[in-house]
């Protein structure tokens, strides 16, 4: 499978600069845009405040509420299976953890808090919580079914994107990450692998395991190590800016079709990422390593994003001067790319896990540990 495009000449409309009306058009987009983003900035505080979540004790659902199909993923903590709820057909995405693994990682309140942003959230971009519950072993989270599969697959069943799709996707990851930042929350694990693809060919992050509301700065160390900003592997105080630079690693990997910092030695990973120590295909072209460049900036006072100008600074980049911000945000562009889906509940865009029986214990674990979920 293959997505290209066809070579655009020197002398190509694609050149011309911007005309005044088209300038007056897109302040007035991005205006437009802003008034939309203080709205759902509103709708996430209070939702934030009220920190209640539709859970077993509030409305009775459970377990046995939904069939059960097949593992869509794992991870250190459970897996996430593909359900249908019995009483409206819907099919979502199941995400159980087991409580013992979770405060035998000392994990609770990163459970918590990742619960409380996946309720408070809302963006056509994001995934959210729809139901939560627990059991006696287990806590559950489910969340919308996206059933395109994960980016990750379909870049590496590719090769790489064209570069059009690669932008279509990046400005919506863009508006993501404003919408996220907007709400006080750093994101801190953009990869490929954590962004679903919908059966209309638009874009959803999900994973908001290492997720945090923070004010100014954090310390911890997390993330996947190609995506690590330097501050983190320096073990030096952060804000919200790492996830631009996260941003300026999967501009580059989507259209290289690799990472600009990957080694087979991790060390040799962090020892580049600290240096900023990266080359650009030469296929790249020059607005794409500009903006590749003005992220990738291991000096804070020069990394877009964390300017003057904030998120504006990326999304009035040259790179992106062919999106229609507002479009994208409706999801009145039309994709290049729609993944091969065939129902709501098709499941073959994900790969196969071997199952594993769901034992749920005769007596409560971790009662205290939670009692609000």
């Amino acid at each position: 499978m293959s997505i290209t495009s066809r070579p655009i000449s020197s002398k190509s409309s694609n050149k011309r600069p911007i005309s005044s009306i088209d300038a007056r058009r897109r302040e007035q987009t991005f205006k437009e845009y802003e008034t939309i983003l203080e709205g759902l900035k509103q709708s996430f505080d209070e939702r934030w405040k009220l920190n209640v979540a539709a859970n077993s004790e509030e409305n009775g659902t459970k377990f046995e509420d939904f069939e059960r199909f097949r593992t869509l993923g794992t991870g250190a903590f459970g897996r996430v299976i593909l359900v249908k709820h019995k009483a409206d057909g819907g099919y979502h995405a199941m995400k159980i953890l087991d409580k013992s693994k979770i405060v035998k990682m000392k994990q609770v309140e990163p459970t918590h808090n990742e619960k409380h942003i996946l309720w408070s959230i809302r963006f056509p971009f994001v995934v959210y919580l729809e139901y939560c519950f627990k059991d006696n072993s287990y806590i559950y989270m489910v969340l919308p079914f996206i059933n395109g599969g994960e980016m990750f697959s379909h870049l590496r069943k590719i090769g790489k994107f064209d570069e059009a799709l690669a932008r279509f996707y990046a400005a919506q990851v863009a508006l993501a990450l404003e919408y996220l930042h907007k709400c006080s929350l750093v994101y801190r694990d953009l990869k490929p692998e954590n962004i679903l693809i919908d059966h209309a060919g638009y874009i959803r992050v999900t994973d908001f395991g290492f997720s945090k509301m923070i004010e100014n700065r954090t310390w911890t160390l997390c993330g996947t190590p190609e995506y690590l900003a330097p501050e983190i592997i320096l073990s030096k105080g952060y804000g919200k800016c790492v996830d631009w630079w996260s941003f300026g690693v999967l501009v580059y990997e989507m259209n290289a079709g690799y990472s600009p910092f990957y080694s087979h030695n991790p060390m040799k990973t962090y020892e580049k990422i600290s240096a900023g120590k990266y080359r650009c295909p030469a296929f790249f072209n020059e607005d794409l390593k500009d903006i590749i460049k003005n992220l990738l900036q291991v000096d804070l006072t020069r990394r877009y994003g964390n300017l003057k100008g904030g998120s504006m600074d990326i999304k009035k980049h040259k790179w992106f001067q062919k999106i229609d911000w507002l479009k994208i945000y409706n999801r009145a562009v039309v994709p290049s790319f729609i993944p091969p889906v065939r129902s709501p509940g098709d499941d073959s865009n994900f790969e196969k896990y071997e199952e594993e029986e769901l034992v749920v214990g005769e007596e409560e674990l971790f009662a205290k540990e939670f009692a609000n979920f």
